[in-house]
């Protein structure tokens, strides 16, 4: 298979895991306001806070190779931005295995009580690891790497087509946006609930800031396509690949911000304390940012060759 198809299809892949991740952050972030929240032990609550912690991070894993092909690669595919999609799918699946056995607790524990749960989230999360990390190194290990060895022997292409990135960049929107529309929507419907009302007037301020800033974020992500079709009427153009990675750019902060926004004010209602809300707020932002603009821009600055300069000589090298 070439390896832009390999890129493209990894990229799908990375799909499939934002639609599963962006279920259990809404659970996560609409749950909170629900009256049967405010009557939790303290136990759930904590339970309840780290798994919001646990998706925001499996979310932040799937969406760091994207912003690395933009960034670092510059739409190029190469083997490195593969093995990077893989990477940071496979690391994506252990606190996606934790919060889905998480919220299992917490979802069977006002049913059951709290051993049947306990029970249900260690065996859902544990079942989960052992598909997706047991079976799977088993199988690798039976195949002896020939696989990747095979990949490894494949040339680097010299150069990826334009039509090839421009498709990989939609791709990449495409990534981004179903988490960000399901982030919209719950932030919609959380300002129409009766919790929301009783929240200090600066929490809600900044819950309708995050909400214009996850409204910018689809507006970003769904601009490449629109563009594609009205300014360029479906052609390729390295025009529309440039202004396409920018969008996708600002798209990431946007939702690094929004999202670090919300989860501050969901931390903060659970918790009782606007101390732990501003504290996880500025984790995860800390978090998100160095995945999604530190750690590319280092790698696109190492990745730079060096500059050419004189020699002692006077000659230049």
């Amino acid at each position: 298979m070439p390896l832009s198809k390999k890129v493209k299809v990894a990229l799908d892949e990375t799909r499939i895991l934002i639609l599963g991740s962006q279920i259990l952050l809404g659970f996560q972030l609409q749950g909170a306001f629900q009256p049967a929240v405010d009557r939790l032990p303290a136990h759930d609550r904590l339970i309840w806070c780290a798994a919001l912690g646990l998706v925001t991070l499996t979310v932040a894993l799937l969406i760091a190779p994207s912003v690395q092909h933009r960034l670092v690669e510059d739409g190029r595919d190469t083997r490195r931005i593969l093995r990077v999609i893989g990477r940071f799918a496979g690391l994506s699946l252990i606190p996606f295995a934790l919060v889905l056995g998480a919220d299992l607790f917490l979802v069977v524990e006002r049913v059951l009580g709290t051993p049947a749960a306990a029970a249900a989230g260690f065996a859902a999360g544990l079942t989960a690891l052992i598909v997706w990390f047991g079976l799977a190194t088993a199988r690798a290990r039976r195949t002896g790497g020939r696989e990747r060895a095979m990949a490894a022997a494949e040339p680097e292409p010299g150069s990826t087509p334009l039509d090839v990135k421009i498709e990989q960049m939609l791709t990449e929107a495409r990534v981004m946006l179903p988490g960000a529309q399901a982030l919209l929507g719950f932030q919609l419907v959380i300002t129409f609930t009766e919790a929301f009302g009783t929240l200090p007037l600066p929490a809600r301020v900044v819950h309708v800031a995050a909400l214009g800033l996850i409204a910018l974020t689809v507006i970003w992500l769904i601009a490449p396509a629109a563009f594609h079709r009205i300014v360029y009427a479906g052609e390729d153009s390295p025009a529309l690949h440039r202004l396409g990675t920018r969008f996708l750019l600002a798209a990431s902060v946007t939702l690094a911000l929004g999202i670090a926004a919300d989860l501050g004010i969901v931390v903060a209602k659970v918790a009782g304390s606007p101390f732990w809300g501003i504290a996880a707020a500025g984790i995860a932002l800390c978090g998100l940012v160095g995945l999604w603009h530190v750690t590319p821009l280092v790698l696109r600055q190492r990745r730079q060759p060096a500059p050419v300069g004189p020699t002692s000589s006077g000659q230049t090298v």
